[in-house]
């Protein structure tokens, strides 16, 4: 029984002796004491107050007298108001740091039983991966390992979309413009090259949209009239009924794609353990309206489209199939849930996905609520906000988005340029100079899109991410590296065991604290789906560290051995917190810097 335990149990307790009354263990509230108080543990006595009948500062004070005479641990005690601070001994935190935080094994949260898929990333083929999808993909699957380092059985999956007429717009430009261009030949990765020339049909149809619309025509007729716009509609129905031509091609730009999405992903450091194609499910979830309209769910309209009326569920009347008998996209969802399901026979599954599919994942879930599907509680949308960069900070490729690839180029070459300029790796190799600045780079852009709340909208600046101080991934590798490099001079030993005679100073006792909590953090933040709570604990240990190195004599130098023992033991706990945290949200901290 951990201390909060005890508290609590002995409160209960101490209500019924003193007051005759048995309070709710949901009543008995614990928070840490605040820093300008003495104490580590502090009882808000306000819901007691109705079962004592007495002010708040005598129930605190009968409180306190009854755990400290009925519990070992607590020394002594203090009144602030409606709050009681209680002083928990040193010899309590020694045990439970020698116990539970130099365990081998300590942070592991065991198997809960639970399967959660997380789907993320969702491309497009005609394009590469832009700033948008950066958030995403961090997200995604930083969730994933928060998951599974929370004790669920995590699939990743991705499902990409490559078949429609935007893909086709890439592929008849391609066609007309390419003179049988590859990323071979042109030195453009593949998604790039076909990002190309989706910009070039785009350009192109704008011109005979002009045209049309100087011969007299409104813009919309001229932009169904445009012959573009209607050879890639043609394109397309030749790819639905299977043209041969055609599907080689989309086969041939689809795999330069993926050849340079599988580049942007690695560098990235996310992963998938499967992938769907929208091609092979755009078909599905026709089943799914058939036997909707047997049970009653849906109903057609006299034109022969299927609809949903969810206006008693404060929503609208939704369309599931078109009067010619084609999909809608939720219907093509409704499907794949199915799917998913079938496949993996998860309890959970998450969608993460852009805040501007809100009312899209509250109808989809809905419907299938609607339909039976048992498994339809456990579905989730990740909601997140859109990330802006600050006006003229980053070239994009074509003026409007930023690309992932040139995003994070820059900001491995912002990193190299900061830390030459702080000349500390005078002595590293060449490799281990590049290693270092994709790391910090890398890690410092994925710690500032992670530690903002998802559902937020952000400001992200490159250089202001890349800063060795302050709530940024750098600062936490910077004391990951100090640590590492401690550890080193001292010639550290684990396998001395833990320190009993010494008095520990107050930081000391904060970064006991601090540390014991990480196993509930990494479970708290699963819980909520929520990176950015497991990235500001992370922060907050690093921070606290760095106070408690600068508070104590220097460690190497320290004649007591079993205190410079336990303060190097401190230090490795707290490296291995901070590695294994920083791993969860996908960024690697360097053993020196």
């Amino acid at each position: 029984m951990n201390i909060e335990q005890h508290i609590t149990t002995a409160t209960i307790a101490a209500v019924k002796h003193l007051y005759d009354q048995e309070i709710p263990e949901n009543q008995v509230s614990l928070q840490d004491t605040r820093a300008e108080f003495e104490g580590q543990i502090t009882i808000v006595v306000f819901p007691v107050v109705r079962f004592s009948k007495k002010s708040p500062e005598v129930t605190a004070t009968e409180l306190g007298e009854y755990l400290v005479a009925h519990i070992e641990e607590i020394t002594a005690f203090n009144v602030v108001k409606g709050f009681l601070n209680l002083t928990v001994a040193d010899s309590y935190w020694l045990n439970l740091f020698n116990q539970k935080l130099l365990s081998p094994d300590f942070g592991a949260v065991p198997a809960n039983g639970k399967k959660v898929m997380v789907e993320y990333s969702s491309p497009n083929t005609n394009k590469p991966l832009h700033l948008g999808h950066v958030r995403n993909n961090l997200l995604g699957y930083s969730v994933a390992e928060l998951l599974k380092a929370s004790g669920h059985e995590v699939y990743k999956v991705n499902l990409v979309n490559d078949r429609g007429i935007h893909i086709c717009k890439s592929m008849l430009a391609w066609q007309k413009w390419g003179n049988g261009e590859t990323p071979e030949s042109s030195l453009l990765k593949g998604d790039h090259l076909v990002g190309k020339y989706y910009v070039i049909f785009d350009k192109e149809y704008k011109k005979e949209i002009e045209a049309l619309k100087a011969e007299g025509q409104t813009e919309e007729d001229a932009k169904k009239n445009a012959p573009l716009i209607k050879e890639a509609q043609k394109m397309l129905l030749d790819w639905e009924n299977g043209d041969e031509a055609v599907m080689s091609l989309w086969k041939t730009m689809n795999g330069w794609v993926y050849d340079g999405f599988a580049v942007t992903y690695k560098t990235m450091g996310v992963d998938f353990d499967k992938y769907y194609y929208e091609s092979n499910t755009y078909l599905l979830g026709k089943g799914t309206v058939e036997e909707g309209l047997e049970k009653g769910v849906f109903f057609k309209k006299p034109d022969g489209s299927v609809w949903i009326d969810l206006t008693a569920d404060g929503l609208d009347q939704k369309l599931v199939l078109r009067a010619d008998g084609t999909s809608v996209y939720i219907t093509q969802d409704l499907g794949t849930a199915q799917m998913k399901h079938d496949d993996f026979q998860m309890d959970d599954s998450l969608y993460v996905v852009g805040n501007e599919q809100d009312y899209h994942f509250k109808v989809l879930f809905l419907i299938l609520e609607k339909l039976g599907k048992t498994w339809a509680k456990g579905l989730h949308h990740l909601s997140y906000g859109m990330v802006d960069l600050p006006s003229g900070k980053m070239k994009s490729r074509e003026g409007t988005v930023v690309d992932a690839d040139d995003l994070m180029a820059e900001m491995v070459e912002t990193a190299k340029q900061k830390t030459e300029a702080l000349g500390k790796v005078n002595d590293f190799s060449e490799e281990e100079k590049e290693n270092l600045y994709q790391n910090i780079g890398l890690g410092a852009l994925k710690y500032f899109l992670l530690k903002v709340e998802p559902k937020k909208r952000l400001l992200f600046d490159p250089a202001e991410s890349i800063d060795f101080q302050g709530n940024t991934g750098p600062f936490i590798q910077y004391t990951h590296a100090r640590i590492k490099s401690l550890l080193g001079k001292a010639g550290y030993d684990p396998v001395k065991g833990g320190a009993k005679n010494i008095v520990l100073t107050g930081t000391e006792r904060e970064m006991i604290m601090l540390l014991a909590k990480y196993p509930a953090e990494l479970i708290a933040a699963a819980k909520v789906y929520s990176p950015a709570s497991l990235a500001n604990y992370l922060y907050e240990v690093a921070k606290l560290f760095n106070k408690f190195y600068h508070e104590v004599p220097p460690i190497v130098k320290e004649e007591d051995e079993e205190l410079k023992h336990h303060r190097l033991n401190i230090s490795a706990v707290t490296a291995g917190i901070l590695k294994s945290g920083m791993r969860i949200l996908g960024i690697t901290v360097p053993e020196r810097m």
